[in-house]
């Protein structure tokens, strides 16, 4: 069966309300989404999950807005962002870094990793939120600073100045870190 390409997925969902066609484009986007959800919620699979359905959800209601002028992914991911920028201020939730890591140690090794994620989860708190939004999609997503833009609605320069921030707030923070890497 040969694969049916996203522009032609797209024009089938709109023009023929085919929700097969957009059930097919979740299923190519969902572990992505999923995967900036639960980065953004700290590891809060449960949240993210809730998150990533309701991004699909205004995904399917907002299709016809879709232009493509950036890559569908992009906009997905911007809705995805957009729909936790808003859960985080209509809750006033502060994201607890302190259950960043999810899973017990088995060895000194994954002690160490657990203590990293710990304290990486804490560095990214006293970020400002345009720098951990930057870092996030550009340094744990792996987006470009061109697509981290898209998604942020932000000029490219503004979102390369907070990843530069970022990143040189990060080695401050953690810097005992680079002794430990040495050791």
């Amino acid at each position: 069966m040969m694969d049916v390409s996203e522009s032609d997925l797209i024009a089938k969902a709109l023009l023929g309300d085919d929700r097969h066609a957009f059930a097919t484009l979740v299923r190519r986007h969902q572990s992505a989404v999923r995967g900036l959800l639960r980065r953004l919620a700290n590891g809060n699979e449960a949240l993210a999950d809730d998150l990533a359905q309701e991004t699909f959800i205004k995904s399917y209601q907002s299709l016809k807005s879709f232009r493509g002028g950036a890559k569908f992914s992009t906009w997905l991911h911007r809705i995805a962002y957009n729909t936790f920028i808003s859960h985080v201020r209509t809750e006033k939730t502060t994201l607890d870094y302190e259950d960043y890591a999810q899973t017990e140690p088995g060895h000194p090794g994954e002690v160490q990793n657990l203590n990293l994620e710990h304290d990486l989860g804490q560095a990214l708190q006293r970020l400002n939120e345009a720098e951990r939004s930057a870092i996030q999609l550009c340094c744990q997503c792996g987006f470009s600073h061109g697509e981290a833009a898209e998604i942020l609605q932000q000029p490219l320069g503004t979102v390369k100045t907070n990843v530069l921030r970022g990143k040189e707030k990060l080695r401050e923070l953690l810097a005992a870190w680079q002794e430990v890497a040495y050791e």
